[in-house]
């Protein structure tokens, strides 16, 4: 499915048609593209972008229910104050700060992945989640949801890769920043993801802990994903 004003909408791969969904966000779709995503049905719909983000472009697909999952970007405002104060950012330096935004997710934001699998556990009505770009916040949620259905380490890497196909960057048309920069910051490289489990290696000895202690999925939980998410 091809979504032009959400070009990073996708179906969450093996996972049963029609329930799970991820994308970049929906505040920009025309009205053919919200009559498309509205007739699979969507009901749900779970935003991690901050406020800032969700003020400049509130969801406007109609009929759905808006759950904040906020986790506040600042790798953006950290490599611009970085610009600002003269320093010469090369793209190694601005992987290593997408790095850290990546283990972030598991050191700072772990309370917010488990609030979003508190809510795919409640029901599986139709649901998208999302962020800005749908390739960080988003990509790190898909590869959470796919692990915890046991799905193997390589598709869960190729599910985040296909952001690179999928994403055209006008998500920063108007940060101005240098080309070695928005080079990064326009997709997703495997260091990225990677350094979220290292992460979760060093603090958890392994993600089947991770998954357990941090995000509140024991054995009965993971089993109740895979009967209401899992396909086949």
């Amino acid at each position: 499915m091809l979504i032009p004003s959400a070009t990073n909408f996708r179906r969450l791969p093996h996972v049963r048609p029609g329930t799970l969904f991820r994308s970049d966000h929906l505040g920009a779709l025309d009205a053919d593209d919200a009559r498309q995503i509205q007739g699979l049905g969507i009901r749900r719909v779970l935003d991690f972008r901050g406020a800032e983000e969700r003020t400049a472009a509130a969801c406007v697909l109609p009929g759905v229910q808006v759950h904040s999952l906020a986790i506040e970007p600042t790798i953006v405002q950290v490599l611009k104050d970085l610009l600002d104060a003269g320093h010469e950012l090369t793209e190694a330096e601005v992987v290593a700060h997408m790095q850290d935004t990546y283990r972030g997710f598991v050191r700072r934001s772990s309370h917010r992945f488990r609030e979003f699998f508190g809510h795919l556990l409640a029901s599986s009505e139709p649901t998208v989640f999302h962020c800005t770009a749908g390739k960080d916040r988003t990509g790190f949620a898909a590869a959470l949801v796919l692990l915890a259905l046991d799905v193997p380490m390589d598709e869960v890497m190729a599910d985040y890769l296909l952001t690179n196909e999928r994403l055209k960057p006008a998500f920063l048309e108007n940060t101005r920043l240098p080309p070695q920069v928005a080079r990064v910051l326009t997709r997703v490289q495997p260091e990225f993801i990677e350094a979220s489990f290292e992460a979760v290696q060093q603090d958890f000895g392994g993600m089947d802990r991770y998954l357990r202690e941090a995000l509140g999925l024991e054995a009965a939980q993971r089993a109740r994903l895979r009967e209401l998410y899992l396909d086949g």
